[in-house]
């Protein structure tokens, strides 16, 4: 893992809207350009943390402090682990994390859960530009009292 550089912009924009693309309930809002764009801003701000083999990206993680806005991985790359070890590292050193996933990713949900996230709330899309209903999820830092 390493933090992101502008040269993968290409990469993680693409997985992300590969996302959009191969995903029936998933409205299709952007161009892969848009989604190229999008992931070169995060980028840009040091959000991103990228999985992959030397200059291949296989799954990104976009957080700005406790809300982590993106967790993708790669069509090929998926049940590998990567999506867990990036999830592992953005927790690192954090109190709290937060994010938001849609009602209708009930493998991200399932995911979340089994990483220690619980729901905290639901919407029912007024607020995200898809228009879908969505849940509030949180972890946070279990600390034990030291003996």
């Amino acid at each position: 893992m390493r933090s992101a550089t502008p040269l993968d912009a290409g990469q993680t924009g693409w997985i992300l809207h590969r996302f959009a693309a191969v995903t029936p309930w998933m409205p299709a809002l952007h161009s892969e350009a848009e989604a190229i764009s999008f992931c070169g801003e995060m980028i840009d701000r040091g959000w991103v943390t990228v999985a992959g083999r030397g200059r291949h990206v296989d799954g990104f993680l976009a957080r700005d402090g406790q809300q982590v806005h993106a967790l993708y991985v790669a069509p090929e790359a998926c049940g590998q682990g990567i999506g867990k070890a990036l999830l592992d590292a953005a927790k690192v050193g954090q109190p709290r994390l937060q994010l938001q996933t849609f009602q209708a990713n009930d493998g991200a949900r399932r995911f979340y859960r089994r990483e220690g996230f619980a729901e905290t709330a639901r919407s029912d899309g007024a607020h995200n530009d898809e228009g879908l209903p969505d849940i509030t999820f949180e972890w946070r830092a279990q600390y034990k009292a030291a003996a």
